[in-house]
């Protein structure tokens, strides 16, 4: 019995990354406000799974940029993707100027599936229930 292409299963390219080439982001709040800080902004590498987070005031689209820039492209450079839900801090044109300044492909999850961003629901997750 032959098997027609339309049997087939669909190639899938291997694709091999770096440590700090995909990075997840995502905000955690609103908090009670604790020192006039009431969201946390995490970023999740996605091979080490590396960490980084900080306490914010707001969270709007300045500071993502600038904690992208100061705390991830400066220190351990610039990552060739970048995934995000659909947030309006994330998904503006400040952002679309950001990432396309340093060429990062910034790859936008789809509304209620919060898994394609898993990495980041994950760590988000542990630091509520440590909080």
């Amino acid at each position: 019995m032959a098997i027609s292409r339309r049997n087939e299963m669909p190639q899938q390219p291997i694709l091999f990354y770096e440590v700090f080439d995909i990075w997840g982001i995502d905000f955690i709040g609103l908090f009670p406000i604790s020192n006039g800080y009431s969201y946390i902004l995490l970023v999740v590498n996605y091979v080490s799974r590396w960490v980084e987070a900080i306490a914010t005031k707001t969270n709007d689209a300045k500071v993502v940029a600038d904690f992208l820039k100061s705390n991830i492209f400066y220190v351990f450079g610039v990552p060739k993707a970048l995934i995000s839900d659909q947030g309006n801090h994330f998904y503006n044109k400040a952002m679309s100027a950001l990432v396309h300044k340093y060429g990062v492909v910034h790859r936008i999850t789809t509304i209620y599936h919060p898994q394609t961003n898993d990495q980041a629901e994950v760590f988000n997750k542990e630091i509520k229930k440590t909080l």
